[in-house]
């Protein structure tokens, strides 16, 4: 077989895998929108020190996707932020956040998204961002193209060029997150002399970059559940999405993602230069 034709059909298996991911998160969509907006329970798994909300809604979701993948890939392995992991004998493993973005979702606010990835054993391939109040699903794959898709509609997406700092708009969800003293100076070095800031989105943020509506991203303590599925996006999209060293991201920790890879460059400088 050759390249071309290999390569062809790695694409056809990728592209089913991501239309079985928007089924499964379209189940769990049904059975989180119940629970939204309405007067809801909130137990803190946090033990004590940072506040980590989770709901019914989070654990119904998560029970949704596994019980899909199961049914359907059971020889693939499961790690979810509710569940955990669940070992299997091929190399996949479906990584599932059943609600990004819960203290969103307790509070009615909207960026929230269900995140379904599929790591093939080196990197994430498949990524899906669905938030069911909405009805949009991002979709992206390895080789293909970011899509945004709500009802019959679509279009594919792409980052913007924006290679200067100063005209750069900057998302993250909480400027507190970066307390301590070195992240601290690593997130002002980012934000020095760009264009504004917007604080919120959790996963959305990242769906603004590949949309081409925002230039920088950049966020910390995250776990693989909360960014694997986002980084095909990024990718798929035309963006750069690394650690703040430049490596791989897709165990979490320090993030940032770029619409431009100019930027990427420039901002991995100045985070070297201020830690």
């Amino acid at each position: 077989m050759s390249r071309s034709s290999r390569s062809e059909m790695d694409r056809r298996e990728l592209e089913r895998y991501a239309e079985f991911a928007c089924r499964a998160a379209e189940r769990a969509g049904e059975v989180v929108l119940p629970h939204f907006r309405v007067a809801i329970d909130v137990e803190d798994k946090s033990g004590g020190d940072d506040y980590d909300p989770v709901t019914i809604a989070d654990r119904a979701s998560e029970t949704a996707i596994r019980e899909a993948i199961r049914s359907t890939y059971p020889t693939h392995s499961i790690f979810g932020e509710e569940g955990g992991r669940e070992s299997g004998s091929a190399p996949y493993t479906w990584v599932v956040d059943p609600i990004d973005g819960t203290r969103s979702f307790i509070v009615g606010q909207l960026h929230w998204a269900i995140l379904i990835a599929l790591n093939d054993g080196v990197r994430p391939v498949v990524g899906i961002v669905h938030q069911p109040y909405v009805g949009e699903t991002f979709v992206a794959y390895a080789g293909g193209a970011a899509q945004w898709r709500r009802g019959a509609g679509s279009r594919t997406m792409r980052t913007r060029a924006c290679p200067r700092i100063e005209d750069a708009i900057v998302i993250t969800t909480d400027p507190r997150h970066f307390d301590p003293a070195p992240k601290a100076a690593a997130y002002g070095a980012v934000t020095r002399n760009v264009r504004f800031v917007r604080f919120g989105g959790d996963c959305y943020c990242y769906t603004q970059l590949a949309m081409g509506l925002a230039d920088i991203v950049i966020e910390t303590g995250l776990e693989p559940y909360d960014i694997q599925a986002l980084i095909p996006l990024v990718e798929a999209a035309g963006g750069v999405i690394t650690d703040w060293a430049g490596g791989p991201c897709d165990q979490g920790g320090d993030v940032l993602a770029c619409g431009d890879a100019r930027l990427h460059a420039a901002l991995l400088e100045r985070i070297a230069n201020a830690r």
